[in-house]
């Protein structure tokens, strides 16, 4: 937010901050330790992967001109790859198969 060009961010700053809330609301999501919603799991899997992207793809297009946005779309390409697995995993759960067999 300390940035020269602060307006030229606006977009990027409201959709890092969408991705933090939404990692933060997925993490809190997956870490109770009492019964689960196969379902629900998988909806917040799929929002918070739908917000990473849409965060790094806004990150990368700041990325040459600052840091901080080419390590976020970075994490964020970290978090979508994370995304992907679980929902994999996830899929083979509800259908009884070992992760990576296909369906």
């Amino acid at each position: 937010m300390a940035e020269s060009d602060i307006s030229a961010l606006v977009k990027c700053i409201r959709t890092d901050l969408d991705c933090a809330d939404m990692c933060d609301a997925t993490v809190k999501v997956l870490t109770r330790q009492t019964a689960y919603d196969l379902t629900v799991i998988r909806s917040v899997v799929s929002a918070c992967l739908t917000t990473v992207i849409a965060c790094a793809e806004e990150c990368e297009r700041h990325a040459a001109h600052h840091v901080h946005c080419a390590i976020c779309a970075d994490v964020c390409r970290q978090a979508e790859v994370a995304c992907r697995d679980l929902l994999v995993a996830l899929d083979a759960r509800q259908t009884g198969s070992p992760v990576g067999a296909p369906n």
